[in-house]
């Protein structure tokens, strides 16, 4: 987060978006997935004028099909879209973007920073990130204590025997780990420390779920299994060694991506850092391996790519592609990686189009997806503009854009 204050003209553009709103919606129920109305008749992907900023043309089609009230409830998929939305607002700091998210939190913070949430499932932690957000550009004290809600839940929160948060408490989650819940929860956390002066506990919190996480999901191969239940009771574990079938490419794309926002954060000596570098190499090396040469694009289930039923999708493609460009650009993987994700780019791209309204639309992607078996995953619907695909396509635009090939050209350029 850059330390901008730009409240007088973020104010003004909220004042308007405030009106929109209605009463404090309900949570969306774990899993849950949030899809526009069957988008417009479009014209060729890609298409557009030269130097199309599809960051911004995708912002500005959603909040234009959707006002903070009607976006959707307390859930991670908005919350993640919301994140994307912010770091556009980063770089062109136009004050509507940052006035439509505080309205949509808005919706879920009271005065004091009550907020009607449990937080008993890490899914429902991800839109925290944005408390801690507004926090930083408002300096409102309310939106730190509803931000420190999550951070006190953590502290009652069930673990599994070497330390690993539960996906969520409820019965039929109890003693498993899904590699989702890696981006559910940590990035929220490592920037809460650093927002509120609680880096000690942050960092060492953060380093350990994702060491813990990766020590029981990651493969020989690089990739990680979409989970692990430690009872052995789900019907989807291995009865040896608690994990799920397959490599799910969503589940593998969250825990690259929080890997990255903790590795950004920690210190150069935290002491857990170089196992974390470790799993981040082998992942990295994984993501190459299993990425397909014709689309530059992954596959929805991660290794079986070469099934005639198996399709490249477009949010876990985002994600790894800025989990290797940023990992690249860090030094936390080898440099040849930057190419990788430079194919990973323009295979995204190719799945964005301009309706005949003008409005962005991305296409197949997978909805909210629960862990199962090889049928049950490539069966998923393959949404157009879905917010797992929404944001994961900013996070990925916001870190590649300028970058050879793209037709996204910097400010200024």
């Amino acid at each position: 987060m850059n330390g901008l204050r730009a409240l007088t003209a973020a104010l003004a553009a909220c004042a308007a978006l405030v009106a929109l709103n209605g009463p404090p919606a309900a949570a969306v129920p774990e899993k849950a997935s949030v899809t526009v109305p069957a988008p417009v008749p479009v014209s060729a992907p890609g298409v557009a004028a030269a130097g199309t900023d599809w960051s911004v043309a995708m912002t500005d089609s959603t909040m234009a099909r959707f006002t903070p009230s009607q976006i959707g409830g307390w859930s991670y998929p908005v919350g993640l879209y919301l994140y994307g939305q912010y770091l556009v607002y980063q770089r062109t700091h136009n004050p509507k973007d940052l006035a439509y998210i505080k309205s949509w939190v808005d919706r879920f913070v009271d005065s004091k920073g009550g907020i009607g949430q449990s937080f008993n499932n890490l899914d429902s932690m991800l839109a925290g990130r944005l408390l801690v957000i507004m926090h930083h550009e408002t300096g409102q004290a309310k939106y730190g204590t509803a931000a420190t809600k999550i951070r006190n839940r953590l502290a009652t929160y069930p673990r599994t025997s070497d330390g690993g948060f539960w996906h969520s408490t409820s019965d039929s989650r109890a003693h498993q780990l899904w590699a989702d819940g890696t981006f559910m929860v940590n990035p929220f956390l490592v920037e809460y420390g650093r927002e509120f002066n609680d880096t000690a506990y942050a960092d060492d919190e953060t380093t350990k779920q994702l060491v813990v996480y990766g020590t029981h999901l990651q493969q020989p191969n690089g990739l990680l299994k979409h989970a692990y239940d430690e009872s052995r009771t789900a019907s989807w574990a291995n009865p040896s060694t608690g994990l799920a079938p397959e490599y799910w490419c969503r589940a593998v794309g969250w825990y690259g991506m929080a890997a990255i926002d903790v590795l950004d954060n920690i210190p150069a000596n935290q002491p857990r850092r170089d196992r974390l570098l470790a799993i981040l190499r082998n992942l990295a090396a994984g993501i190459e391996h299993y990425q397909d040469p014709a689309t530059g694009r992954w596959f929805q289930v991660a290794d079986k790519g070469t099934h005639s039923d198996d399709w490249t999708e477009t949010s876990c493609s985002s994600m790894f592609t800025f989990t290797l460009s940023r990992a690249a650009e860090q030094g936390y993987i080898d440099p040849h990686y930057a190419a990788v994700a430079q194919r990973g780019y323009q295979g995204v791209l190719a799945k964005v189009a301009l309706g005949t309204d003008g409005r962005t639309n991305l296409s197949d992607i997978s909805i909210g997806t629960n862990v199962g078996t090889y049928a049950y995953y490539i069966g998923r619907t393959r949404a157009t503009n879905d917010f797992h695909g929404l944001g994961a396509f900013l996070i990925m635009n916001e870190q590649l854009r300028g970058t050879t090939g793209s037709s996204s050209p910097k400010a200024g350029e």
